[in-house]
């Protein structure tokens, strides 16, 4: 079709006759076509039927510092003006990509040297899994190359990053997970613990789980373990019990273990510091960032390099030659300059600090309001990310169709209410995760809102107590 014929298509129509969308039913997509939106304002979207909503999942858990704007704009303005593209292969380098890698590695954990860049959290972390087994190659290990990755885990949708995310969902219809890969348990104290077990006896009884593990595998075949700190949205929101990563790492440590921390979702704010692993002490081998990174403004993510690894990558290119990885658009300087500006509104606006102070009062109000309904098993999470788990009144009935179960239900009655809220049907759980830009008076919109979507699909609360943080 000409340009001309295509602006006279509805757009909705174009979309149905033209996009396979990701993570959506095709044919159902053909029967009712797209959500079209249309434009975004700090904390608020608007579709194309001029329907306005708080997006109180800052688009998949991104837009960190919110729609709209000017000044990561003009940033991409201004260097696609300058210079809109360059690779960076053979050592050509650009200012943007430069500056960006230096503030990365100051900003994350003390022991971090070394930032290469990619375009989503996926190919990020399918560097992560190259880098280790590049890391044993250049050791003489070449047999130690299993990745330990954990149930509920989510790290992407490429080969690599798919195989190590614990949802079988991701693996039947794709021929995975790669064979390397092999699975621990969740840290969900809440499900899993024994009766009466204490936080950090639970994180003991992982680490022997883990230890195990990784003795019937063989020490010699295990070369790194992957990880969010807090385990995001599509996991149901699992903070770690006290004392888990403490007692894991000593695993780790004693069968030299590589630790990739998958920070995609916590990073740059989202758990109330500037990345979980700052706020937990964590000293990671390597880095997955991504999302808050842009806050989703163009596409950009980090393969973040400890001072352990990148010695040994320095060792690499004496027995190897050149680094033979990377992508085409690895350091695009748009994407860097637009990262920079939205890491300067971070720190001017002091959005961690909001994200620590608003997200507690988002924990607290969740807890107060919504956990008084009976449908409700577990209120979870830290900083601005919530998972609220519900009980399910017909087990067999959501099992043969999940789109039945409380979590959608809620999920599709909140858009009514003028609220964007995310449904994990697979853990029963709804997920809340607005940008950090949000103020305590927009948290007491979201909570009105979404508790006016509970009481038309649940009725009203019938309990006084509130539901413990998690």
């Amino acid at each position: 079709m000409t340009g001309q014929t295509h602006r006279n298509v509805d757009i909705a129509e174009l979309d149905k006759q033209s996009y396979l969308h990701p993570f959506t039913n095709v044919m159902d997509h053909q029967r009712t076509g797209p959500w079209m939106i249309e434009s975004g304002d700090g904390i608020w979207i608007t579709d194309a039927k001029g329907q306005t909503y708080i997006d109180a999942t800052s688009g998949l858990i991104c837009v960190n510092v919110g729609y709209g704007r000017e000044e990561i704009a003009k940033a991409i303005y201004d260097q696609a003006r300058k210079l809109c593209y360059f690779h960076t292969f053979w050592a050509t380098g650009n200012e943007p990509a430069a500056r960006l890698a230096d503030r990365i590695v100051e900003i994350t954990p003390p022991n971090m040297r070394r930032v290469m860049f990619g375009t989503s959290g996926s190919d990020a972390n399918d560097t992560q899994i190259k880098l280790s087994w590049y890391y044993n190659n250049v050791l003489g290990r070449p047999q130690k190359k299993k990745i330990i990755a954990r149930e509920r885990g989510y790290h992407g949708t490429t080969l690599g990053a798919a195989s190590v995310t614990g949802m079988p969902a991701l693996h039947k219809m794709f021929d995975l997970p790669i064979p390397q890969v092999i699975w621990a348990s969740a840290p969900d104290y809440g499900k899993k613990a024994k009766p009466g077990m204490s936080e950090r006896d639970f994180s003991i009884s992982l680490a022997a789980e883990l230890e195990a593990l990784v003795e019937a595998e063989g020490p010699d075949t295990v070369a790194a373990f992957i990880g969010e700190p807090v385990m995001g949205s599509s996991s149901g929101v699992l903070v770690p019990p006290e004392g888990y990563f403490e007692e894991i790492g000593k695993v780790l440590r004693k069968h030299d273990i590589l630790f990739i921390a998958d920070e995609v979702v916590n990073g740059f704010g989202r758990v109330g510091d500037m990345f979980a692993s700052n706020l937990y002490g964590l000293e990671p081998d390597l880095m997955t960032l991504s999302k808050g990174l842009t806050s989703g403004y163009v596409p950009m993510s980090a393969a973040v390099v400890s001072e352990k690894v990148w010695q040994v990558l320095q060792r690499g290119s004496e027995e190897f030659g050149t680094f033979e990885h990377g992508y085409t658009n690895s350091g695009h300087p748009v994407a860097a300059a637009a990262a920079l500006a939205n890491l300067d509104i971070i720190e001017r606006e002091n959005l961690v600090e909001n994200a620590a102070r608003v997200g507690a009062y988002l924990q607290k109000s969740l807890r107060e309001t919504i956990g008084a309904y009976a449908e409700v098993k577990e209120i979870r999470g830290i900083g601005l990310i919530a998972g609220i788990e519900f009980f399910e009144r017909d087990e067999k009935a959501v099992a043969a169709d999940p789109t039945e179960g409380l979590p959608v239900r809620i999920m599709r009655q909140c858009y009514e209410e003028g609220l964007i809220i995310r449904a994990i049907p697979g853990n029963r759980t709804v997920v809340v995760a607005p940008p950090l830009v949000i103020t305590e008076q927009q948290v007491d919109d979201v909570i009105e809102r979404l508790e006016r979507g509970l009481r038309k699909v649940c009725g009203g609360p019938v309990r006084q107590a509130k539901v413990a943080a998690l």
